[in-house]
């Protein structure tokens, strides 16, 4: 049974399952991500916006079990198997490669999301649309700062996605600029 795909009811959906702002934030602000390389890329943009606004959806209510509860969940309401496959090629386990485009750059935006956003909330004005691209490289650099954030899985993610690594940052920072307002980073 596949579903005709709805932005508003993945968005509901991830409302329902994420209590936390935080967190909706940054499915929100990887959706923005997204839909800038879909459309660089020339891929269809609501698909993409939809696994990311999927992609950590089940994490407060099942973490032990995310992504694969959520992706059980998505595949019994019938969404395709591309946006399945994709969410669990963000958890990065050897039995879920990446192999289309669309997962590739889920990976490679995810954690860099969560570095852009960790950078701007240090930032004296707390805002996005101060940070420079050179500031963000010294963040991605200094392995004390968000030490939680993948950055070998940023690497990783920008060379499966075939991009340079500052052209990847650049991308994304760029993207999350023009989205800055609606993802509380102004």
């Amino acid at each position: 049974m596949a579903i005709y795909m709805v932005y508003e009811d993945a968005l509901a959906l991830m409302k329902r399952w994420t209590p936390s702002e935080s967190l909706q934030k940054h499915m929100m602000a990887v959706e923005t991500a997204m839909r800038a390389y879909a459309r660089k890329f020339g891929e269809p943009e609501e698909k993409w916006a939809i696994t990311a606004i999927l992609h950590d959806f089940d994490y407060e209510k099942a973490p032990e079990t995310h992504p694969f509860k959520g992706v059980e969940m998505l595949r019994e309401m019938g969404y395709p198997e591309e946006v399945l496959e994709a969410i669990l090629g963000h958890a990065d386990v050897p039995e879920h490669p990446r192999t289309t485009r669309m997962a590739k750059a889920l990976f490679a935006v995810d954690e860099l999301v969560g570095l852009i956003t960790a950078a701007v909330y240090v930032r004296p004005d707390r805002s996005i649309l101060s940070l420079e691209l050179s500031s963000l490289k010294k963040k991605f650099k200094d392995r004390a700062f968000a030490a939680r954030v993948n950055r070998e899985g940023i690497v990783r993610g920008a060379e499966e996605l075939g991009v340079d690594l500052d052209e990847h940052l650049a991308f994304v920072l760029e993207a999350l600029k023009q989205d800055a307002k609606r993802l509380g980073l102004a």
